[in-house]
């Protein structure tokens, strides 16, 4: 079996596409390499269903953990449900590709796409989109291809083609840009502020390639011998009589009645002005009822997208605002008093509740798939529930349009939140669309932001989103860009572009079509008029909340860190992780060590985190010969005892050094847990801390006799552990200590008149 292959070079890296070997019953299949990445991809075909309507392309994507040489993490050594990233690149494949077909053509159409080799370098998403659209290009349908795409980069001031995974982390444009030899047909990715020219320049560097991929998928198909397709004839349509009569009949009613304002109001206006002309034409007893019905609602769609696009192109929306006004906006900050960070943001009819949960260095997303595991520090969740439209609908989990908005949210805001060395909480933001009629994405931007703000995050700008739209008339030319746009300038609209950015440049964009593409002087204009109105939501955003707040929610986890010598790490956790264990439970708080050895300390209510901080500062200390510690008795043998004099650190004080006089017994002298001042005297060359209780009690003694002699003895301060002074204090042995002593523990006399020594002999005068 011969298989064609067709290749070019592309940024440095070879660009190839094969066909011919593999699954050669599909319609279309393609594998597709750069470096060392092959992604499979297929497409198949099936005749439409009876009384189909719409376009049924359904994209399937899956990284397969073979091809990175990984078994799926988990019990189940099994690929599940798709990933958000699997999730992401079956949208990237879709967008670009659905605006490409006839709007009359309703066959089944289905992509699948895997990735057979990972090599850690080049992602495989870039690879998936192009071997799906070369897959597209080869089968026979109608699909107005080829089409490519590219990721743009953008290192050292330089625009760099597919920049690799370790390239891309930090970068300061991360660009997907994908259309034919002669529009963009989809945009997605995300920028670290920057200029809406410099935006533009990388639009047209990553186009240039865009064509010349293009030309490549051209050549395979030539190759192949698949460049000859069947002739897309669309299938004549029978317009029943009775769509005339209504068309005619009601247009300026429904022209009234798409006017309504209120999204709820004209929906129901439009919605009864239907409902009272199928009652109007169609009798219950008609044969032909069914069949009149359908044929009114079809029409009536058709005249009322007509009618609205009509209006928008004559200067005028249908809720009477001007191109470039955005509707007004309502904020209310700190929406419920327990919550880390709340915020509702809304503008018209479009309304979310964002609220942002800071939690530990333990609440960090773990991310696994074919690329090395990995942490998320931040994460943002979108939810569009079905009321929030008005509808009833089975909740039956995430979608994949709500991790598509959710990302563009995600990566908008990303840009902006405080590096882990500033602010080291974990960040995670649910957004709730209570409300939407259009930009409920860029909503999730705002209020995202804003909570943000009121749960103390120190973010670096404040970011706004705006969804614009646009309306081409293909006969006249003219086109229209319109600024924060309703559901159905969306719905009925040639584009669904969205803009986020701070006050000094872009973060994120997400653009879909559905025509052919667009050209740069359209997106030149859209990004200008976009940051106008950007610029216009982040001031009543600042009218609201000036500046992050100065404090933390007392509902937080309170989170200190400090660092210790990497040698120091198995200090603090000590073997088996007695020690760490010994601090949590001592003190309540979360300890956390990461491998350079920086301590995150986290409490709730009822933690002591400072306490924690504490103890480890102690533990990681360095003992110092010559100083002077308090000191705690742990162990006691026969030639000393052993005294913890800072955490998990202690020295051995001598048979020899614990007392001034003779100990014959070390546990006459000390018991197990006594407390007292030790110095250090030395440190040997193996690590061992020698300790001196003597030393001490003779200095002791040295300041009383020159106290005494000075006349001032009487009042000196009391040591930490006991009196000092001109009248000593019993001893811990029951003797006394003073001016005049007591008997001697071997019920000797200590005085003037010394009594017998302990072997017998006298001491005294």
């Amino acid at each position: 079996m011969k298989a064609t292959k067709v290749s070019m070079e592309l940024g440095g890296k070879t660009l190839q596409f094969e066909t011919g070997y593999l699954a050669k019953q599909a319609a279309g299949s393609v594998v597709g390499t750069l470096g060392e990445t092959s992604v499979f991809a297929s497409v198949c075909t099936a005749d439409p269903r009876p009384g189909i309507n719409f376009f049924p392309l359904s994209v399937d994507y899956r990284e397969k953990y073979q091809a990175a040489g990984k078994f799926p993490g988990g019990f189940m050594k099994r690929e599940g449900r798709p990933t958000t990233k699997e999730i992401l690149t079956c949208r990237m494949i879709d967008r670009p590709v659905r605006p490409l077909f006839p709007s009359s053509y309703n066959d089944e159409v289905q992509v699948c796409a895997f990735v057979v080799q990972y090599d850690l370098i080049n992602d495989p998403d870039i690879v998936a989109m192009n071997t799906a659209f070369a897959a597209l290009h080869l089968a026979d349908i109608p699909f107005m291809g080829p089409i490519g795409a590219v990721r743009v980069g953008r290192v050292d001031g330089e625009f760099i083609l597919n920049p690799t995974v370790e390239q891309v982390e930090g970068e300061e444009i991360n660009l997907i840009v994908a259309g034919s030899a002669d529009a963009i047909t989809m945009v997605e990715g995300h920028a670290s502020e920057i200029s809406e020219e410099l935006f533009l320049e990388a639009l047209t560097f990553g186009h240039d390639a865009v064509r010349e991929i293009c030309g490549l998928m051209d050549k395979l198909a030539k190759e192949a011998g698949r460049d000859a397709k069947t002739e897309y004839v669309a299938p004549e349509v029978e317009v029943h009589p009775i769509v005339d009569v209504v068309t005619n009949e009601y247009r300026e009613k429904l022209t009234e009645a798409i006017l309504t304002q209120g999204k709820f109001e004209r929906s129901g206006a439009v919605r009864d002005l239907r409902n009272k002309v199928i009652a109007e034409h169609v009798a219950a007893d008609d044969n032909e009822a069914r069949e009149k019905t359908t044929a009114i609602k079809d029409g009536w769609y058709k005249l009322e997208k007509q009618i609205c696009r009509e209006l928008t192109l004559s200067g005028r929306r249908i809720d009477n605002r001007a191109p470039n006004e955005i509707r007004p906006i309502d904020i209310q900050i700190g929406y419920q008093s327990r919550l880390h960070g709340s915020a509702v943001f809304t503008r018209g009819e479009t309304q979310a509740l964002a609220v942002c949960t800071l939690g530990t260095l333990r609440d960090q997303q773990i991310v696994d798939g074919i690329r090395p595991e990995f942490k998320k520090k931040f994460d943002l969740q979108y939810n569009f529930p079905p009321y929030c439209v008005g509808e009833v609908r089975m909740m039956r989990g995430v979608s994949r349009r709500e991790i598509g908005h959710g990302n563009l949210a995600e990566h908008a805001l990303l840009a902006i939140t405080p590096e882990p060395e500033d602010f080291p909480y974990t960040i995670r933001i649910i957004s709730d669309i209570l409300e939407s009629n259009g930009s409920s994405s860029m909503a999730t931007v705002c209020g995202g932001t804003l909570a943000m703000m009121d749960a103390g995050v120190p973010i670096k700008q404040p970011v706004a989103g705006i969804a614009m739209g646009l309306l081409m008339d293909e006969d006249t030319g003219k086109t229209v860009v319109l600024s924060d746009i309703l559901g159905n300038e969306d719905h009925f609209g040639d584009m669904d572009f969205k803009v986020t950015g701070t006050g000094r440049g872009i973060t994120a964009v997400q653009m879909d079509i559905k025509v052919a593409g667009i050209t740069q002087q359209i997106m030149a204009e859209a990004l200008t008029q976009a940051r106008e109105g950007r610029l216009h939501i982040l001031k009543e955003m600042m009218k609201a909340i000036e500046r992050p707040s100065e404090a933390i929610s007392k509902y937080a986890p309170k989170i200190l860190r400090t660092k210790v010598p990497v040698d120091k790490i198995g200090l603090v956790i000590g073997p088996g992780g007695k020690m760490i264990k010994r601090i949590q439970e001592e003190t309540g708080a979360t300890v956390e060590i990461e491998d350079d050895g920086t301590v995150h300390i986290s409490s709730t209510e009822g933690g002591d985190a400072e306490a924690a901080k504490s103890h480890i500062d102690m533990l990681c200390a360095e003992v110092e010969v010559g100083q002077t510690y308090m000191g705690r008795v742990v162990s006691i043998k026969d030639f000393g005892a052993f005294v913890e004099i800072l955490p998990g650190q202690e020295g051995l004080c001598h048979v020899s050094e614990l007392s001034d006089e003779f100990v014959s017994n070390v546990a006459d002298v000390v018991k197990m847990g006594d407390r007292f001042e030790v110095k250090v005297i030395a440190r040997d060359e193996q690590d061992r801390i020698k300790l001196s209780r003597r030393v001490l009690l003779m200095e002791g003694r040295e300041g009383e006799a020159g106290a005494e002699a000075g006349g001032d003895g009487g009042d000196r301060p009391p040591r930490r552990d006991g009196n000092r002074g001109g009248d000593r204090g019993p001893r811990r042995d029951g003797g006394n200590r003073g001016g005049d002593r007591g008997p001697r523990r071997d019920g000797g006399n200590r005085g003037g008149d010394r009594g017998p020594r302990r072997d017998g002999g006298n001491r005294g005068g």
